[in-house]
């Protein structure tokens, strides 16, 4: 019993992976965040930005020249 306590408490002090784990937190974060990032966009260039556009270019290049 006093081996896995001392066991336990070791394995709790022990600092050797910490760098790594930081670091794949972080990775991951910044993958996540990214994802996100790109995701907003592409849904506010397809649904808003695109759809106004185009109807502006077609408006531009159907022109009749008719004054109302």
């Amino acid at each position: 019993m006093i081996g896995a306590v001392i066991r336990t408490k070791q394995a709790i002090h022990n600092r050797r992976g910490e760098g790594f784990v930081d670091t794949a937190v972080k990775i991951l974060m910044a993958v996540v965040i990214g994802a996100l990032v790109l995701a907003g966009l592409y849904m506010l260039f397809g649904e808003t930005i695109l759809p106004t556009l185009k109807q502006r270019i077609q408006d531009m290049f159907n022109y009749r020249g008719d004054l109302k």
